[in-house]
């Protein structure tokens, strides 16, 4: 989705050209109301949604008009939190930019059309409208698995994230009031599994806002490097965590094997370094 982001933006006055230019060319576009605008989207296969605003109510005059259905429950609905939002250029157009809509679940903009008292509102879906200009190529089939495989992966990461937690402080109640066990496993243990549930929850929430939902669109944002970040700070509390236990625990029972601990400190250490490395390299490009 990043790359359409960057195709999409790349050719943004392309784009907002060609759609302004195609609908206007149209005339009164508040009068194809009576066919549906199926004018509209027969010339536009990326029109996802049409739906007019009274501009002095600031309700939903119409209903939501889509390809194949009309959907009423939208009628009279207050939308002033939109007219909020709006800049209108020449020709009385306004663009919004990319977001995802919550009448189809797609990444797409919105170009809206004042007539008068009314405002109409156009949503393009951004994928269909690049592959329909040539931008990109498109494979629907293999893109629809993509983003199944990592719907279903961010979930079960989602899921054993809380699962973590959840098992994490049982285990701490059961260990203390049931079998009336306090010692450091007890102590240390949950608070291992509970930076681990951490670290796969935000895993998890990278993953679905990135590949699924495309909640963020800023072209300059280093997603993956937060992710990566975020990750290995995660791991380095962990196995710090593991290694201030094994410590104590070595100080207690077993002097002699105090090389072990320092193997681990030692482990951690050199995956500090090379995060410091990470950070300091990204940054600098």
């Amino acid at each position: 989705m990043k790359e359409y982001l960057e195709v999409y933006f790349q050719n943004q006055d392309k784009i907002e050209n060609f759609l302004q230019e195609s609908l206007l060319k149209l005339g009164e576009l508040k009068a194809l109301r009576e066919s549906n605008f199926k004018e509209i989207f027969s010339m536009f296969p990326s029109l996802e949604l049409v739906y007019i605003i009274n501009k002095d109510t600031k309700l939903q005059i119409s209903p939501n008009y889509f390809k194949n259905r009309i959907e009423k429950s939208a009628q009279n609905v207050s939308r002033e939190y939109l007219i909020s939002k709006l800049h209108f250029k020449e020709h009385c157009v306004a663009f919004s930019t990319p977001y995802v809509s919550n009448a189809t679940k797609n990444s797409c903009i919105t170009m809206s059309v004042k007539e008068g008292n009314y405002i109409l509102f156009f949503d393009f879906q951004i994928e269909s409208l690049l592959e329909r200009l040539s931008l990109i190529e498109l494979n629907k089939p293999f893109h629809t698995i993509t983003k199944a495989f990592y719907t279903v992966a961010g979930y079960s990461m989602f899921l054993l994230s809380v699962f973590m937690v959840f098992y994490s402080l049982y285990e701490f109640v059961h260990s203390f009031t049931v079998r009336g066990i306090f010692n450091l496993d007890t102590i240390f243990k949950p608070i291992i599994a509970l930076t681990l549930g951490v670290a796969i929850f935000d895993l998890a929430k990278t993953i679905l806002e990135q590949e699924v939902y495309f909640k963020s669109y800023s072209k300059t944002a280093k997603v993956e490097t937060k992710m990566i970040t975020k990750f290995l700070i995660s791991i380095i509390i962990a196995l710090s965590i593991e290694a201030l236990m094994v410590v104590f625990k070595i100080a207690i029972n077993d002097y002699d094997k105090m090389i072990n601990a320092l193997y681990l400190i030692t482990g951690i250490s050199l995956i500090l370094i090379a995060l410091s490395i990470f950070i300091y390299l990204t940054k600098k490009k």
